[in-house]
């Protein structure tokens, strides 16, 4: 049961609600935002990254083209010819990301209406990224980078300047990095499948998921009230440091096309190395570049497309991916063995540790079934989930609260 309350203890600053709605709208957000994150790993994955070379239109289209002969004589096609059966899904991908894109503009503005001049710096921002986008189709890129980073500068400084009693700061964050995201996924496209624009592009993906998520939670006001929160909130964040690693290491794999360096495919001796998980190429520790394989920026007008590191690179990333897996794992587990012994928490627990194991299976049975487009895309869902349950329970989680009158510790829950 929780303490009494004494006569003359402290109230907590109320919530201001931006708006009834605004946590539905934060949630149908968060939906969003996972769609876009595993849509673009379908389209990553299946090599269809680079399908509409232009951008954000597709061969000169909005949508994308239906044959051949619809884009002929058109500019892009000097860069890559047209594959129908991939540039609808380049398309669609940014088509939904762009719908995700209102939805923050609008969490953003009703979170800003009762700041001081909030709706005129949130519209004057998105008016320039916007204004930037034609300057960009014109040819004028340096000009374009110009106006959509002084949008931006808008946008981090409002992030900078409000409080977040109304989740205007988190608002106005969640923009800025869902800006930075269209640069990065342009940049994804002009510069050749670059494997750290790649992997940023991820990262960012994932961070919008995890800022719209926590956003979600606090806006919905359902705190889980424990007595001695502190120490579970740091192991919280130890586990979404770790997690948030390993994300960045899968994110390199997969950017240098490193998932199978080790060798995979097939269940029986007659595959060589089939079978000798968690060994690598038949050795524990084969040769590995690593140097040469964390090299994060290299040659500007470089197709990556396929990769173009030699074995021992792919190795040294493939190999730093399943090290590092074995911490996380360790982290999670303990996480999740923590969480089922608190009361209240026990359902949260089972989530992470189910999710955690399922992670590393999938991971195995990527390697073992020679990467198959389903399994390696639920292997990015997959983490995304667990990013879920992290986010969850650390915009959850807080210390009791004497002066509030909550029903029991967890009531939240």
């Amino acid at each position: 049961m929780n303490a009494p309350t004494a006569p003359d203890a402290p109230k907590p600053a109320p919530r201001r609600a931006p708006y009834r709605h605004f946590h539905r709208i934060a949630w149908l957000a968060v939906a969003l935002t996972l769609a876009v994150v595993v849509f673009g790993a379908f389209v990553r994955l299946s090599d269809a990254g680079l399908s509409c070379p232009d951008w954000p239109t597709c061969y000169g289209r909005a949508t994308w083209p239906q044959a051949p002969e619809e884009v002929a004589g058109h500019a892009a096609t000097d860069i890559r010819p047209l594959e129908t059966h991939k540039a609808w899904r380049e398309q669609v991908h940014r088509h939904i990301a762009a719908a995700l894109g209102v939805l923050v503009l609008t969490l953003a503005l009703l979170a800003a209406r009762r700041r001081r001049f909030g709706i005129a710096q949130i519209l004057g921002a998105s008016v320039l990224v916007a204004a930037a986008i034609p300057v960009y189709m014109a040819g004028h890129q340096m000009e374009a980078l110009a106006i959509a980073a002084l949008g931006e500068a808008l946008l981090l400084l409002a992030a900078l300047r409000w409080s977040n009693v109304d989740l205007a700061r988190a608002a106005a964050l969640t923009l800025a990095v869902i800006v930075f995201q269209a640069l990065l996924g342009k940049w994804t496209v002009t510069l050749l499948l670059k494997p750290v624009i790649v992997m940023g592009h991820l990262l960012g993906g994932l961070l919008t998921f995890s800022l719209l998520t926590w956003m979600a939670w606090r806006a919905t006001d359902l705190p889980i009230r424990l007595a001695g929160a502190r120490g579970l909130r740091l192991f919280l964040w130890a586990a979404l440091a770790v997690l948030a690693v390993q994300i960045a290491l899968g994110g390199w794999v997969s950017a240098n096309y490193a998932a199978l360096a080790c060798g995979g495919g097939g269940w029986t001796t007659a595959t060589p190395h089939a079978i000798d998980f968690p060994k690598c190429v038949g050795q524990w520790w084969p040769p590995a570049d690593f140097r040469e394989g964390f090299v994060l920026w290299r040659g500007i007008g470089v197709d990556y497309e396929g990769g173009i590191l030699d074995g021992q690179a792919r190795i040294a990333i493939q190999m730093a991916h399943r090290l590092f897996a074995v911490v996380a794992f360790g982290v999670l587990l303990a996480l999740a063995a923590r969480l089922l012994r608190t009361p209240g928490l026990r359902g949260w627990g089972a989530a992470l540790g189910l999710l955690a194991l399922a992670q590393v299976a999938l991971g195995i049975l990527n390697v073992k079934l020679a990467l198959p487009l389903p399994v390696a895309v639920l292997h990015n869902a997959g983490a995304a989930l667990l990013l879920f349950v992290l986010v969850s329970l650390v915009a959850r989680v807080r210390e009791v609260d004497l002066g509030a009158h909550e029903a029991a510790p967890g009531a939240g829950h």
